[in-house]
C-alpha cells in the first residue's frame, strides 16, 4: 500500500501535473494541502478520470485540503473537534483499517506574530483531540504539510533558519510531543541522503541551489511501524514548469 501526501499550491493551477504523476506514482491515497478552491469547484470529475475517490473540504483562494483514493472511504471530521477555525485545513477518513488525518498547518507567518499565535493554538487542539483519538485506533496516519521542520538536518542552512518561523523551539516542541502520543516519523524511519527536503521558496533559486526544508511529514502510529517498507520525497515535479513549492512524499507500507 502507497500513501503520499503532496501539498499542490492550488489543484486548479497544478491539475496537470497531479494527472502526470498519478499515471506513473500509483498511490492508493494521496492527501492534498493548499487546493485553494471552494468544494462547489472541486474538480470531482477530473480526479474520478483518474480513477480516484475524493474527499475534500475548500475555501476560496486559500487553505483547503482533500484526501484522494482507489477505495471508497468514510468521512469522519473536516476541522478539529472542539476548536472553531473558519480556515479549511484538517480533513479525516477512514475505513475498516486505517485512519487518515490531512493536516495544512498554519504557516505562523513570524514568531510572536498574531500568525504565530494562531499557529500554536492550531497545534494545542490538534493535540488535544488527537491524545482522545491514539487510544482509540490503532492504525492511525497523521500526513500533510506542517510547516515545521522537526530537526536541523531538515533545514539547508540550520543557523540561518534558528529561532524563525518554521524552525522555532516552540514549534518543534509541540510537534515533538504531538509524536510522544505514539506516532513516528516515517521518512526518519529508513536510511536517507543528506539534505534531502520537501519545500523550497520560488525566490533565490531555492530549488535548483537546494535551498530547501523538510516540512511535509507523514507521521503514523508506532503500531504499524512493523509494517513500514520504505518513505521517500519525490522532487522531480519541483522542476516542472510552473510547478507546486512543495514536492510529494511518499509511504509503502504492508498491511496485514
Amino acid at each position: 500500500m502507497k500513501i503520499a501526501s503532496w501539498n499542490v499550491n492550488s489543484i486548479r493551477a497544478r491539475l496537470d501535473h497531479l494527472r502526470t504523476w498519478l499515471s506513473t506514482n500509483q498511490v492508493d491515497i494521496l492527501a492534498l494541502q493548499e487546493t485553494k478552491v471552494q468544494d462547489a469547484d472541486f474538480p470531482v470529475t477530473e480526479i474520478s478520470e483518474m480513477g480516484y475517490n475524493c474527499l475534500f473540504k475548500g475555501q476560496k483562494s486559500y487553505n483547503g485540503v482533500a484526501i484522494l483514493s482507489r477505495q471508497k472511504m468514510r468521512l469522519l471530521e473536516t476541522g478539529i473537534p472542539d476548536f472553531e477555525d473558519n480556515q479549511c485545513r484538517l480533513l479525516c477518513a477512514g475505513d475498516e483499517n486505517t485512519t487518515i488525518i490531512n493536516v495544512y498547518v498554519p504557516n505562523g507567518s513570524a514568531v510572536g506574530s498574531d500568525k504565530f499565535e494562531y499557529k500554536i493554538k492550531w497545534l494545542t487542539a490538534l493535540k488535544t483531540w488527537l491524545t482522545r483519538l491514539a487510544q482509540e485506533k490503532n492504525n492511525l496516519i497523521l500526513l500533510g504539510d506542517f510547516n515545521i521542520a522537526p530537526d536541523d538536518e531538515d533545514v539547508h542552512d540550520p543557523e540561518l533558519w534558528r529561532d524563525k518561523i518554521l524552525c522555532s523551539a516552540q514549534e518543534r516542541n509541540l510537534l515533538e510531543s504531538i509524536k510522544a502520543l505514539g506516532l513516528v516519523d516515517t521518512f526518519r524511519e529508513f536510511s536517507q541522503a543528506d539534505s534531502t527536503f520537501s519545500w523550497w521558496d520560488y525566490r533565490a533559486g531555492g530549488f535548483p541551489r537546494n535551498r530547501g526544508l523538510r516540512i511535509d511529514l507523514i507521521l503514523a502510529s508506532i503500531a504499524m511501524q512493523k509494517n513500514l517498507k520504505s518513505s521517500a520525497i519525490d522532487t522531480t515535479p519541483r522542476g516542472w514548469e510552473k510547478p507546486s513549492d512543495h514536492a510529494p512524499v511518499v509511504l509503502e507500507l504492508a498491511l496485514n
